[in-house]
């Protein structure tokens, strides 16, 4: 028994490559028609070889099912969508981030926005910022707001909404508006008061 266990290749998420030249038109409702949650990276068109020269144009794509799958029923549906062989996925939510290179940034970079789930999944969940990222973030917030001297919290919530939607944005809606706020207002008194003091040494 443990040696079928050591020779079982079936797992639940599988990934595979998929250049555009070569499948068929209706891929996505050859995938949709499975009713599984899928997910679609951006169409890669700036990636280069080693040798750096231009990769051919394709995407990543995530497979998640409910249940073990093995190579052998992969395979048949890549043939299918004539691509290459599948490949086990280890970590669905790194599989994800690479999709955008987050985590590569000596590799072309693509907008976590064009990433596309199918059938339900929720890719905000699976792009979220691990702790040491998140306060990284919050660094890079309150360094902003030191240097441009922003001084009300909706001045930095307007700027992270149509500058930074992707990272900025999502952890001041989470959980981070208390202490980048708080920062804020502590600036807004410092510089309250230093403008107080200037006007007393007028006198």
């Amino acid at each position: 028994m443990s040696e079928k266990k050591s020779n079982d290749n079936r797992t639940r998420n599988w990934t595979f490559v998929l250049y555009e030249d070569s499948a068929p038109e209706n891929w996505r409702e050859l995938l949709d028609e499975m009713h599984i949650e899928w997910i679609e990276s951006p169409w890669h068109d700036k990636d280069l070889n080693a040798d750096g020269e231009p990769k051919k144009k394709h995407k990543h794509i995530l497979l998640m099912y409910p249940g073990k799958k093995s190579y052998e029923q992969i395979k048949e549906l890549t043939d299918k969508l004539n691509q290459p062989i599948p490949q086990r996925c280890h970590n669905a939510k790194a599989m994800v981030r690479y999709m955008a290179h987050l985590d590569n940034p000596e590799k072309a970079q693509y907008n976590p926005s064009d990433i596309i789930a199918h059938g339900g999944v929720d890719v905000s969940d699976m792009l979220r910022p691990s702790s040491s990222e998140r306060y990284s973030i919050i660094k890079d917030m309150i360094d902003y707001v030191r240097s441009a001297g922003i001084i009300e919290f909706q001045d930095l919530m307007d700027y992270a909404a149509d500058v930074h939607y992707d990272d900025w944005f999502p952890l001041l809606c989470d959980n981070s508006a208390y202490v980048v706020g708080l920062y804020i207002k502590s600036q807004r008194h410092r510089a309250a008061k230093a403008q107080r003091e200037g006007e007393y040494d007028e006198d």
